[in-house]
C-alpha cells in the first residue's frame, strides 16, 4: 500500500470519525442534512478537479454552472401552472421559438457565405446584418411574450416530471452551455479563460435572476419536489416527528451518494484509461500535445463539458434538496471561491482528493459559525466577569469567522501540503518500459 493510499484512508477516516462527533453533539438530523449538502459539493468539486486537475483549464465560471443546474431541476420537477398552459402563452413561446430559430440559421447562413465566393468586408457587413436582424426578430416577440406571460400567470411554471429527470437534465443544459462557452473561450490563455469564465457566470445570474417569466426571478420557486419521501410523508404513516426527519433526509442521502459514487467510479475508470494519459499529456504541455497530432482545443472543449455536467447535476441536487430556486441566493463565495479551496486543499488531479475535500471543507464552512459563536459566548461571559464589557455583535462576527477559518485552512494546507492531502498519484514508467523492453 503506497504513502498516498495510507493517508487518503487515514484522512477518509478521520473525516468519518468528525461526522460522526457532528452527529454527536448537534443531532442526526442536522447532521444528516450537512451530509447531504457536502456530498452534493463535493460532485461540483469533482467536476472542477476534471476541469482544472485533468486539463489545467481555470475555470472561474463555477457558479453560472450551479445556477443552471438549479433552474433545470426547478424547470423539470415543479408542477404543471395551469394559468400559462390555458392561456396565449403557449402559442408567443412557439413563436418565440420560430423567431430564434430563423434568427439561428440567418446566422449560420452568413457564416457560410465564404463558401460562394463572398469574402472580406462583404462578409463581414453580411455578418452584422444577420446578427443585428436575427437580434430584432428575436426581440420583437420574446418582448411581449415575456409581458404577457407576466401579467396573466406570473411565470411558466414546470412540467411536473420526476425530479431525477431534472438532475439529468440540469448536466445536460450544463453541458450545453459549456460547450457554447469552450468554443467561444478555450482558445484563450490561462488568466484570460479566467476572466471570460467570471463575466460568463454573471451573464448567466443576470439572465436567470431577470427572465421572471421564466424562472420566477427573486420571486423564488418553491416548493420544488423531492426524488424520495418527505418528512411530511413518513409523518403520514405515524413515524414519530424528530424520525421522520432523520429518515427523509437520510434516504435523500442515500440517493446522493449512489450518484457520487457512480460519478467517481466512471470518471476515475476513464481517467486511468488512454483518454486520461492524453489529457495529461495535453494539461502538462499542449504544444507537445499539439505536435503529436492531438486537437488541442477538442480535448479541451471534451474535458470542460463533462466538468460542467457533474457541477449541474450538483446544482440541481442542492436546489432540490433545499425545495426553493432563489437566483438571488447564489453568491461567488458560496459557489464558487469554497469550491477551489475544496479542490486546492483535498488534492488536484485526484479525484477522491477532490470529494475528500468537498466533503471535509463543507463541513468546516457550516460549522465555524457554530464554533466560533460557543467561543465568542464564553469569552464575552469572561471579559464581563472581569469588567471588561461583553463582545458586541457575536451573531454577525461568528458568521464573519467562517471566512476567516476557510482561509486559515487553505493557508496551511498550501504551506504544508502544497499539492493537497491526497495528491494527484503519477506512474512512472518502469526502466524496462522505458527502454522498450517487454
Amino acid at each position: 500500500m503506497s504513502l498516498i493510499v495510507k493517508r487518503a484512508v487515514f484522512l477518509y477516516s478521520a473525516l468519518f470519525i468528525l461526522i460522526i462527533g457532528v452527529g454527536l453533539v448537534l443531532g442526526a438530523p442536522f447532521t444528516v442534512r450537512l451530509c447531504v449538502e457536502a456530498a452534493a459539493y463535493s460532485l461540483i468539486a469533482l467536476g472542477l478537479n476534471i476541469q482544472w486537475g485533468y486539463g489545467g483549464l481555470f475555470n472561474f465560471g463555477l457558479m453560472g454552472f450551479v445556477m443552471v443546474g438549479g433552474f433545470a431541476v426547478t424547470f423539470i420537477s415543479t408542477p404543471l401552472n395551469m394559468e400559462f398552459w390555458n392561456s396565449d402563452g403557449p402559442f408567443m413561446l412557439l413563436k418565440v421559438i420560430i423567431a430564434a430559430m430563423f434568427g439561428a440559421a440567418l446566422i449560420i447562413g452568413a457564416n457560410k457565405l465564404p463558401r460562394f465566393g463572398i469574402r472580406g468586408k462583404a462578409f463581414r457587413a453580411a455578418q452584422i446584418f444577420a446578427w443585428i436582424t436575427a437580434y430584432i426578430i428575436y426581440r420583437s416577440q420574446i418582448d411581449p411574450a415575456a409581458s404577457y406571460i407576466e401579467k396573466t400567470s406570473t411565470f411558466v411554471g414546470g412540467l411536473g416530471l420526476p425530479v431525477v429527470f431534472g438532475w439529468v437534465f440540469g448536466g445536460f443544459l450544463a453541458a450545453l452551455v459549456a460547450y457554447i462557452i469552450g468554443k467561444i473561450c478555450l482558445g484563450l490563455r490561462t488568466d484570460y479563460l479566467a476572466i471570460a469564465t467570471i463575466g460568463v457566470s454573471e451573464i448567466i445570474r443576470a439572465l436567470i435572476k431577470n427572465m421572471d417569466w421564466l424562472t420566477k426571478g427573486t420571486l423564488t420557486v418553491s416548493p420544488i419536489p423531492w426524488p424520495v419521501p418527505k418528512p411530511q410523508d413518513f409523518q403520514a404513516m405515524g413515524v414519530e416527528n424528530s424520525l421522520s426527519f432523520i429518515l427523509a433526509r437520510a434516504s435523500f442521502l442515500v440517493l446522493v451518494v449512489l450518484v457520487v459514487l457512480l460519478a467517481l467510479y466512471l470518471v476515475q475508470k476513464a481517467y486511468g484509461g488512454a483518454w486520461g494519459r492524453m489529457m495529461r499529456a495535453i494539461r502538462d504541455n499542449h504544444i507537445a500535445a499539439s505536435s503529436m497530432g492531438k486537437n488541442v482545443k477538442s480535448r479541451q472543449i471534451e474535458i470542460f463539458v463533462l466538468g460542467a455536467v457533474l457541477m449541474g447535476v450538483g446544482g440541481a441536487i442542492l436546489t432540490s434538496f433545499a425545495q426553493i430556486f432563489d437566483p438571488g441566493g447564489y453568491q461567488p463565495i458560496n459557489h464558487t471561491f469554497i469550491i477551489w479551496v475544496m479542490v486546492i486543499v483535498g488534492g488536484a488531479g485526484n479525484n477522491y482528493g477532490a470529494v475528500f475535500g468537498g466533503i471535509f471543507i463543507y463541513i468546516i464552512w457550516v460549522m465555524s459559525e457554530p464554533v466560533s459563536q460557543m467561543l465568542f459566548i464564553n469569552l464575552s461571559a469572561f471579559s464581563d466577569g472581569f469588567g471588561w464589557g461583553a463582545i458586541p455583535d457575536i451573531e454577525s462576527r461568528s458568521l464573519q469567522m467562517r471566512v476567516f477559518v476557510l482561509g486559515l485552512v487553505i493557508t496551511l494546507a498550501l504551506r504544508y501540503a502544497p499539492k493537497g492531502l491526497i495528491p494527484e498519484v503519477i506512474h512512472q514508467q518502469k526502466d524496462e518500459d522505458k527502454a522498450g523492453i517487454k
